[in-house]
This record gives C-alpha cells, structure tokens and sequence, in this order.
C-alpha cells in the first residue's frame, strides 16, 4: 500500500480569470474558463504522486460526470482511489475560483459528497491499510472523518498531518490528534487571535500551539517565508521569489511535498525547505494539480543554485 495516505476533498475547480475580483452585486467580464480536478486531498495526493510517492486517497464523490472526471484524474496520475467511495444522493464536490491578475484568488466551495465520509468509511479504509508512514487531512470533510483518520494513523504508527483548512472549518478539538500542524496566516488567526505579520508573531502563534499540546508547527507566511517550530526549536525558511500565474493549490503543493519528504525520513527542517521549492514551482504553473516532478524542482534547483535533502543524500 502506499507510503502516504491522504483523507479529505475531491473536488472539480470551475476557474474564472479575470482583471479583477468582481465588487458585490458588480458584473464584469472574465479572460477565460478552466474546468479542473481540484478539492484540498486530491490536490495533495497528487502532488505527493507526481513527487514519485506511493499514494492511498480516502475521499467521497458522487456518481455523476464530475465525479468520474476526477476519479479518472487522480487514477491517471499514479494515486490509489479503490478508497474513493460514490454516493447517489450528492453531487461531487465543486469549488469556484477567480484568480486575478495579480495570481491572487477567491473561492467558493460547494462540498457536496465530501460531507458524506463517515467515521465507519475511515475505519473500514484504515483496516487494510498498514504500510503508510504518514497521514494528510485537511478540514474540507466533516470533523469527526478528520479526528478518526488521525486516531486511526496513530494507532498504525503513522505520523499525522494536519492541514487546518478552509479556516472555516477549523475548531481546536481537531488540533489535538494532529503530530504537526500547517497552518497559514488565516488560518492561524482563527486559531490563536494573532495576526502574523512577521517572525514574532508567527513565533508568538507556534508557542501558543505548543501551550495546547501541539508540539510541531509550521506557520506559513506567503511571500515572508515560514516559521519551523518543532519542540521548543524555531527556525525560519525564506519564500522563493518566482513570478506567480496561479496560487490555487500553493499550500496544498506544499503539503504534498512536506509529506513526501518526511515519508523519506527527512527532519522537519529539511521536509520544509523542500516542500518551499516544490510550492514555489507549482504557482508558475495554472490549475491546482499542476504539480512539478522531482526532475522539474532538481533543475529548478540547478539553474538557481538551490540543494534540498535528496540533493545532499545523493552526495553524502
């Protein structure tokens, strides 16, 4: 079975580009339409995949066109899906974006069949599944399939990843069971009330996680980089400075790449560093699945005089 198991959303991203965000009750004209395989799990289970990483996806979509469009994406690109279940009654879940000029963008999400992965779905999914090294969540599904499936990962000695998004979605019961927390700057401020504008804040918001039992955190800062904290140790990793197309599915890249590398045994450092390269890579590229290979980030790495944890264990 695969290295990694996700648990979470699977969705199909209608995308609108457009000059600017439309103002409420405004009308304006977009440049173009996508129609794309989207939702947080599947965007991460496919970034992990396209790193090379054997990948369980856990996930719920309907029996409708949409839901075959994605369930033939994730298949095509190396994930497992024999855990994706269909349900009759609901349709596959859709997000509807637009990006700006700026790569910036809104989203409004419809979660549909993702509400249907039930507590008795992650149990029945976890009962075969025994050589996973590590989990990702996110918060795109109900609550108690988020808690279950970190239960479940830590009784198979699995290392949980929770990334705490829509930001909506987010209560500090979840926290809890997580072994590593990704939050970004919104997300964090729902969680502790700080608003993270620079290292010291992002350190305040790691320590107040750390007050709460989480000892591993990683708070993401956009273009500021992000704070590492891992057992009372801080560190801070700069941003790549790239010209942005589309930062749909940025963070979820990320995520992807962070639990590729720990499924390796990179330390939490190294894990970020490389995941920063990988997120970097992804926002020059449109749609939330366009994810590099590992052969993309080492010439990425190359032309910019860039080492990550498999660089350096090719050399050692």
């Amino acid at each position: 079975m695969g290295e990694i198991t996700v648990v979470g959303s699977i969705n199909v991203d209608i995308v609108a580009f457009t000059n600017h965000h439309p103002n409420r009750g405004e009308t304006i004209f977009g440049e173009k339409m996508m129609t794309l395989p989207g939702g947080k799990g599947a965007n991460q289970a496919v970034a992990s995949a396209s790193l090379g990483k054997k990948v369980n996806m856990i996930g719920s979509i309907g029996r409708d066109l949409y839901g075959d469009n994605v369930i033939n994406s994730l298949t095509a690109k190396g994930v497992n899906t024999s855990y994706v279940k269909r349900v009759d009654d609901s349709s596959t879940g859709c997000a509807i974006i637009t990006v700006d000029h700026t790569a910036e963008n809104t989203m409004l999400v419809v979660k549909g069949a993702n509400d249907d992965l039930t507590v008795k779905d992650i149990q029945t999914a976890f009962s075969t599944i025994n050589n996973s090294k590590v989990l990702l969540v996110q918060m795109e599904i109900p609550e108690e399939a988020v808690i279950e499936s970190m239960i479940q990962a830590r009784n198979k000695g699995m290392f949980a990843v929770l990334d705490p998004a829509p930001a909506d979605g987010i209560t500090e019961r979840a926290l809890q069971y997580a072994d590593l927390i990704v939050p970004n700057k919104q997300e964090t401020k729902q969680l502790t009330g700080i608003d993270v504008i620079d290292l010291e804040s992002a350190h305040q918001a790691a320590e107040y996680f750390n007050q709460i039992g989480i000892k591993n955190s990683i708070i993401k800062m956009g273009d500021k980089g992000s704070l590492v904290y891992a057992n009372g140790k801080t560190d801070y990793v700069e941003a790549i400075p790239v010209t942005a197309v589309d930062t749909v599915g940025a963070g979820d890249s990320f995520a992807g790449a962070l639990a590729s590398a720990l499924a390796d045994g990179a330390d939490l450092l190294a894990a970020v560093k490389f995941a920063n390269i990988v997120a970097a890579l992804k926002v020059t590229k449109q749609g939330a699945q366009k994810v590099p290979s590992i052969d993309l980030v080492n010439k990425f790495c190359a032309e910019r005089g860039i080492t990550h944890y498999l660089l350096e264990t090719s050399k050692a």
